[in-house]
């Protein structure tokens, strides 16, 4: 079927960078069954990380984790940090409202907890932390809204917007919804470089002076910028470091291995049928420091096949995802703890573990000086 659109779809992807050549190359490779979920998996030789690939976060209150603070610090003095919130996305898990508006903690939204962090940092280091939101064309027009009032000199706020693709259906035909429009989606936060670039953030960011880049869900109000861990960065001499945590039995996602002597973080779709996941002790928690610079190029990511339920039928999507960046950059992994006060990984997927998590999390951002 050709691909035919109306004016207002059309403009739609037009704003949203909307790739119809690389669209069209990847649907005539899934119809000839060059792409599919099989191909999602990985090939190669799948080792656990080893005790020096992934290092504890030391705790609070030792003379390593001061050490560490202090080199952070210097960073943060001399401007040379950002950060990135990934809130793009589709806007479906908290009843079709965009989350970063979300209520997370009484009177405060998940976006504006993540930045008044930021401004906490700022202030104690009396330095500039530029920060750059990253939108969906799904939650853009909400987001644009709410960093008008969140505007301060110390951390000015830059929202871009992720790409938008369409929907396929598993004969490789565009999927159309019941008022026979085509349906379009996010393809995933993979496509975090390719728009920072795109958007020019990242070479005003490096045109400035920054050097290092934090990355956060906006869900995930336990990843603050701590010091402590821009100096595990630095300290570590990498290009990315990959904060991951304890799993627990049965939990999934992606994880660290050696994939070939390198170390990188690996989907759980994408590795081998039977895995034993009590190999690896640890999981990704979507949250990196990485260094500016090198994120000034093309990455090859891989498109990955994934099925989707929309309307209660079956659709395909294709996604990138931020983690295979560890396939292309030297990086290593930083322990960190889930919960307690210095627990950084509390996040809320829908309303029901927002509301589990709401005791914690306050607790956590009173600690740090956040609320």
């Amino acid at each position: 079927m050709q691909l035919e659109l109306d004016p207002t779809t059309q403009a739609l992807l037009d704003a949203h960078g909307f790739d119809r050549a690389s669209f069209e190359r990847l649907r005539a490779a899934f119809r000839a069954g060059e792409l599919s979920v099989d191909c999602n998996r990985v090939s190669g030789a799948l080792l656990p990380p080893s005790e020096q690939h992934v290092r504890p976060l030391p705790p609070i209150g030792s003379p390593e984790r001061a050490a560490l603070a202090e080199r952070g610090s210097e960073a943060l003095r001399a401007g040379q940090v950002g950060a990135v919130v990934l809130a793009g996305g589709m806007a479906t898990r908290f009843g079709g409202v965009v989350k970063a508006g979300v209520e997370a903690l009484p009177g405060h939204s998940f976006l504006s907890l993540k930045l008044a962090d930021l401004r906490s940092v700022a202030r104690e280091h009396g330095s500039r932390v530029p920060a750059y939101v990253m939108s969906s064309f799904a939650t853009h027009s909400v987001l644009r809204e709410m960093i008008v009032a969140e505007q301060t000199d110390a951390v000015p706020v830059e929202l871009f917007s992720q790409f938008i693709s369409l929907r396929l259906t598993p004969d490789g035909e565009p999927f159309t919804s019941a008022d026979g429009k085509v349906s379009p989606y996010a393809p995933g936060h993979g496509d975090l470089t390719f728009a920072l670039r795109a958007s020019g953030a990242l070479q005003d960011f490096l045109a400035k002076g920054g050097r290092l880049l934090t990355v956060s869900n906006v869900d995930n109000l336990g990843a603050t910028l701590d010091p402590a861990v821009i100096g595990a960065h630095l300290a570590a001499s990498v290009q990315m470091t990959v904060e991951v945590g304890r799993r627990t039995p049965g939990e999934l996602g992606g994880v660290p291995m050696q994939l070939d002597g390198k170390l990188q973080i690996i989907e759980d779709f994408r590795l081998p049928a039977g895995f034993d996941f009590s190999l690896v002790p640890h999981f990704n928690t979507n949250t990196f420091v990485l260094d500016a610079a090198a994120l000034d190029r093309d990455f090859p990511l891989t498109w990955f096949v994934v099925r989707k339920k929309v309307d209660g039928r079956e659709t395909i999507q294709f996604e990138h995802l931020v983690g295979e960046l560890t396939a292309f950059l030297s990086c290593g992994g930083l322990e960190i703890a889930r919960d307690g006060l210095d627990g950084r990984f509390q996040p809320a997927k829908d309303p029901e573990e927002l509301a589990r998590r709401q005791p914690e999390i306050e607790r956590i951002l009173r600690a740090r000086k956040v609320l």
